[in-house]
Formats: C-alpha cells, structure tokens, sequence
C-alpha cells in the first residue's frame, strides 16, 4: 500500500470553498471511480490556515496512474470544477507526495 499526501494552498479566502467541493461533488465522483481517501485536515496551529491536507491509498502507482486519469478527464468532475471557479480560482498552488510506509509505521 502506497499514500499519497496532497497539499492544497488555498487562494485568501476560499479554503471553505474548497472543503464545500470536497463534501458536496468531488467526493461523490471519487468514490464513482474508486478513489480512497484516508482523511482529510486542515492546520489547527501552524504556518497557514489557508491549506487542506488529504491523504489518499492506493494498491499501486498502476492503481493510482489509471484511477486519477479517470477521475481527471470526468466531464462531471470539468464541469464541476469549472463551475466552483466561476468567481476565479480556488487553489493557489499545490503539493503532492507519494509516500511508502516504513516497516514500523501503523499504517501498511
């Protein structure tokens, strides 16, 4: 089992859109595709309050390359992202890891 963790720096202002389109669509169209999410944060002390943590897992990078090419080309996924960019966009910039457990970590 591989993780990915993905970090989403919110423009001012929008990070409770961005959590809007996480619970209200993009979630929905996840599960139509497969996708597993492990969860979800936001910084309660830290350096930005305007950042979404999540981690996804998935069996293989083969598992990861065709679920979220799938996922990506989603005519409902386009469209929704268009539409919650209607008022400009939403994530600033983004980080994204692919992690791989050690042999001691809780979580395989």
């Amino acid at each position: 089992m591989i993780h990915e963790l993905r970090i989403y720096h919110c423009m001012p202002g929008r990070l409770g859109d961005l959590n809007h389109r996480f619970a209200n669509v993009t979630l929905k169209i996840w599960e139509k595709h497969g996708i597993r999410q492990v969860g979800f944060w936001t910084m309660l002390i830290g350096p930005s309050n305007h950042a979404l943590y999540y981690l996804l897992e998935w069996e293989s990078l083969a598992e990861r390359e065709q679920k979220w090419n799938a996922f990506a080309g989603d005519p409902e996924w386009l469209a929704a992202r268009t539409k919650t960019e209607a008022q400009g966009p939403i994530v600033q910039h983004l980080e994204n890891y692919m992690l791989a457990p050690t042999v001691y970590s809780k979580i395989k």
